[in-house]
């Protein structure tokens, strides 16, 4: 056991090395600030040979060697492994020699799981008060198997957020000292940007789909079988790495829509690999070899999305070629390997079997009505364990991306974090853990909200897909009640705790919309049944007590489409 610090005192001082990265001086410098709010005492960061006969707290790789870790034991831990070992009296926090996040990370984990600092949303943390700050021995060394995580929900891009929780992912705004990330040059849905119908169809009509015998572009795709066209999108895809060359991967992806050409060359492809994805794979095989001597660093993506979901029977993805395999149309009441989910389970083992670098579109929210109750929480740990299971690389994980106040998002971007981190994390444990820590004394309310819902999604049978309408069967007129009553018990639970009660405000929401959506029927079924009523009496009345939470939270979507907001919400309320 190593006393690092007592009654506002320390002896230890933080070391970095004169030529570490910037991320490796922000790490000390983090360290520096919570072990401060931590223990009370002023940890200085100090150069390896300015700590004298002082022990320290050794920062990075160059810090970790002048404190006699032996150079080697940090090779192959990546970009973002991590080295935490005690070495009495000196502790050594660390990643790889020239990785860019591995040394933020092990600082950190370090704070996290051995002082039990936690960092819940952009704004929300809790940081212990320890004046006596005594650490037991460490060693541990960790590579996390995913090479990219991203739970996108808009809250999470805050930089500092991210790299606190070890989230890498294109959204986030993680600059430089903060280790920076994976960058995308297009994240999805390129065809068109790439080569744009508005310049190019008139000229080249034979460069779009053919459908029913006629060359379109309305709702269209490429003609992926085009020699030429080939040739000039992958002068296009140069252009735009020379264009951004901190990119690391690039998207070459098929629009948000079907429309594939029916040509008869890509026809018989699609034919022989039993699948669309035949000859778009092969086409973005293509690109990637012709841009690889150039962008050796470079990975080109595309997407296993709707009609190209179906790996192909013959073509595998190039070795710097990305799938990227969508979860679009699955049941996210249940986990992925459920019998409702038995199509997407067989087209991602049959990814697994070609596909080296496997990422994953996956949906955590519900697009048309972002605050309305989504059930899905106790699937999301099960689910990231699932895609590791398969060899998925990368998981993108959409949420509310829009605006703050989508629906337990601040509990989704957490958990999914920590999941995406180390998927052998139990899911149940960090729910209860962030309920606990964000919503206090209210928690056992949430919970109680959170299991109903579930439970009535469950005993429906509900196929719970990522737009659930607000009158689906399971949300029903008394479910909505009942939630509200959780909400109600929670509020008293926090009154006189001005934050936690903002969370539960904030959280609330949820079946407060859905009594706005459908009042006449909600306050029905509320007098016949004696149900008690905690709302405003007047429809109108109530949907400015929720204006007012909307608003204090800055909220400025109600689902995907910008259009529905507060002002969509008053007019369906007066109308």
């Amino acid at each position: 056991m190593l006393l690092l610090a007592d009654a506002g005192m320390t002896e230890y001082v933080i070391t970095v090395a004169a030529e570490a990265s910037a991320p490796e001086r922000h790490a000390a410098q983090e360290l520096s600030r919570y072990l401060g709010e931590i223990a009370g005492a002023r940890f200085e960061i100090v150069a390896p040979d300015a700590k004298g006969n002082r022990p320290c707290l050794a920062v990075g790789a160059g810090a970790a060697t002048a404190a006699g870790l032996d150079p080697e034991e940090l090779e192959d831990l990546g970009d973002d492994g991590l080295l935490i070992r005690t070495q009495d009296p000196d502790i050594v926090l660390s990643g790889g020699a020239g990785a860019p996040r591995g040394t933020l990370y092990a600082v950190y984990t370090f704070l996290e799981d051995t002082l039990g600092c936690r960092w819940w949303t952009h704004e929300a943390s809790y940081i212990p008060s320890m004046p006596r700050l005594e650490i037991p021995d460490l060693n541990r060394r960790f590579v996390p198997i995913l090479e990219y995580r991203e739970p996108f929900h808009f809250h999470a891009f805050d930089g500092d957020w991210a790299v606190r929780n070890k989230s890498n992912g294109n959204s986030e705004r993680l600059d430089a000292q903060r280790g920076g990330k994976h960058v995308y040059k297009g994240f999805v849905h390129t065809f068109f940007p790439l080569v744009p119908p508005e310049k190019h169809f008139a000229e080249h009509p034979e460069w779009y789909s053919e459908i029913e015998g006629k060359r379109v572009h309305e709702r269209a795709q490429l003609c992926l079988t085009n020699p030429e066209l080939l040739e000039f999108l992958t002068e296009r895809v140069r252009e735009w790495l020379r264009e951004s060359p901190e990119a690391t991967i690039i998207s070459v992806s098929q629009n948000d829509w079907h429309g594939a050409c029916t040509c008869d060359n890509c026809r018989a492809i699609d034919e022989e690999e039993g699948s669309h994805a035949g000859t778009l794979l092969r086409f973005v095989n293509a690109v990637a070899e012709r841009i690889e001597d150039e962008f050796p660093n470079v990975a080109v993506d595309t997407l296993a999305y709707q009609y190209t979901r179906k790996p192909p029977k013959v073509t595998k993805p190039r070795h710097n070629v990305i799938v990227r395999l969508c979860s679009i149309e699955c049941n996210f009441a249940q986990p992925l390997s459920h019998e409702s989910n038995r199509a997407f389970r067989e087209d991602i083992e049959g990814w697994y079997a070609i596909c080296d670098r496997l990422y994953i579109w996956d949906y955590v929210t519900d697009f048309r009505h972002y605050v309305q109750p989504h059930p899905n929480w106790y699937v999301l740990g099960e689910n990231v364990r699932f895609f590791v299971e398969h060899g998925v690389k990368g998981l993108f994980e959409q949420g509310s991306y829009q605006s703050l106040g989508g629906e337990m998002a601040e509990l989704r971007a957490w958990v999914l974090a920590k999941m995406l981190w180390d998927p052998s994390r139990n899911a149940s444990a960090l729910i209860d853990e962030f309920l606990t820590g964000f919503y206090g004394h209210a928690a056992p309310h949430i919970v109680d909200y959170m299991h109903s819902v579930h439970d009535a999604v469950i005993a429906a049978n509900y196929h719970l897909g990522c737009f659930t309408p607000h009158d689906a069967p399971f949300l029903s007129p008394d479910l909505i009640l009942e939630a509200l009553r959780h909400f109600s018990a929670a509020k008293s639970a926090v009154r006189n705790d001005r934050e936690r009660l903002a969370h539960v405000e904030l959280a609330s929401l949820a079946p407060m919309y859905l009594a706005l959506m459908r009042w006449d029927e909600v306050r029905e079924r509320a007098d016949a049944t004696g149900q008690e009523w905690v709302l405003a009496d007047k429809r109108l009345a109530a949907v400015e007590d929720f204006a007012v939470i909307y608003d204090a939270n800055r909220m400025t979507h109600l689902a995907e489409w910008g259009e529905r907001n507060i002002d969509w919400l008053r007019r369906e309320c007066a109308k």
